[in-house]
């Protein structure tokens, strides 16, 4: 595997990999580097997205002082030393591996501090996770798009309580969903199932035309986001998210979204998305598939490893942080109460909390200005 080729990155950016971290050969992104003993910045992708989708923001933070560094995390891109199979080690992409690959490419790249870890989609628990678990090399960080309410609760005074027997929270929800007058399914448990990365995996123009809209109905281009906060978990009020939340059940991803495809002259239009830009994803996800990234969802629904988070009940993140997302996201509030319960209790430390006009979901690559004005306010009050 090669880096990737220079003319698809932004000036002053580069793409090498780093050998040994984790059991990964990691693809990363970075700027900066030219000078040694510059304070780090890590940022972290979710899905279905790349170290590429930090290529807005991370010469403007090097810019700043900065080392940045965005990695292929896990299970996508040019990063290797995964099992992409549905049946392999799912424990591998549990979330304090994840944190530890991150903790990893920090010792590797020669850091004991990080100035800012920053999270995007699923790279904001993963950012959060880091700055939780080790405060002390994660002095800050950045959550975009999902809230951190803090670790999960564990059972309290059960003793002598009757044992609770039955379906489970989520099989519950989803037969809620699924007898609702329109019968629905959770995009997570969509994102499980095995069915899910044939359905959106191809070859290049197949991608291409499944992230085209992927994207654009999780824009701020898509008018029909209006993002609001939802009551509860009740099936009735989750059905109110669009359908690439909560998807209709019987359909995939690939036909939910390209049910509303833009239209080409809104594609030739889209300044923060154009259509070479779209062909590295295409390229990568082509080649890959999407099962490394969909591993994680796997994980995150897996009752041993929501067990091995509550090892962590009652902490919260204690160092500086910042959340950001698009004012037009559905991300904020698709986990009723998670937003509200960062503020204050997930997150101690809250330094700002943004809403960001004009963006959706991909709010750095959406916005990316007001990212990196955001952050540099963020970072530079840290003293």
């Amino acid at each position: 595997m090669e880096p990737l080729p220079k003319d698809v990155l932004p000036e002053g950016v580069r793409s090498r990999f780093v050998e040994d971290v984790n059991g990964l050969r990691v693809h990363i992104l970075e700027a900066g580097f030219e000078t040694p003993g510059r304070p780090l910045l890590l940022l972290l992708h979710g899905f279905p997205e790349l170290a590429f989708s930090w290529r807005k923001v991370i010469a403007p933070l090097a810019a700043l002082g900065y080392h940045v560094v965005a990695p292929d995390q896990r299970g996508y891109g040019r990063s290797t030393g995964w099992d992409g199979a549905y049946d392999g080690d799912l424990s591998a992409f549990r979330m304090v591996n994840l944190a530890r690959d991150a903790l990893g490419l920090v010792a590797a790249l020669g850091y004991r501090t990080v100035a800012a870890v920053i999270g995007h989609d699923f790279g904001s628990p993963v950012a959060a996770w880091c700055a939780l678990i080790r405060p002390d090399v994660f002095r800050s960080v950045a959550l975009m798009s999902a809230p951190f309410p803090g670790p999960p609760s564990l059972p309290f005074a059960t003793d002598g309580a009757t044992p609770v027997s039955g379906p489970s929270f989520l099989q519950r929800l989803e037969a809620g969903l699924a007898a609702l007058p329109r019968p629905r399914r959770h995009y997570q448990a969509y994102y499980s199932s095995r069915e899910a990365d044939p359905d959106m995996s191809g070859d290049p123009a197949r991608v291409h035309a499944f992230l085209r809209a992927y994207y654009h109905v999780k824009s701020a281009d898509w008018a029909a986001n209006r993002p609001e906060p939802l009551a509860s978990w009740s099936p009735e009020h989750l059905a109110r998210m669009p359908t690439y939340y909560i998807m209709n059940l019987g359909d995939g991803m690939t036909r939910t979204v390209l049910a509303e495809a833009p239209p080409k002259a809104e594609v030739a239009a889209c300044a923060w998305l154009t259509e070479p830009e779209l062909a590295v994803y295409a390229a990568e996800f082509s080649r890959t598939g999407f099962q490394g990234g969909l591993q994680w969802y796997r994980g995150q629904r897996e009752p041993r490893f929501v067990a091995e988070l509550q090892l962590f009940t009652g902490k919260a993140i204690d160092v500086p942080a910042l959340f950001l997302a698009g004012a037009s996201d559905w991300g904020v509030h698709q986990s009723p109460g998670s937003f509200e319960r960062m503020q204050g209790v997930g997150c101690t430390d809250l330094r700002g909390c943004h809403l960001i006009e004009g963006a959706g979901h991909w709010v750095q690559q959406e916005q990316a200005d007001a990212v990196v004005g955001h952050l540099e306010a963020f970072l530079g009050g840290l003293a």
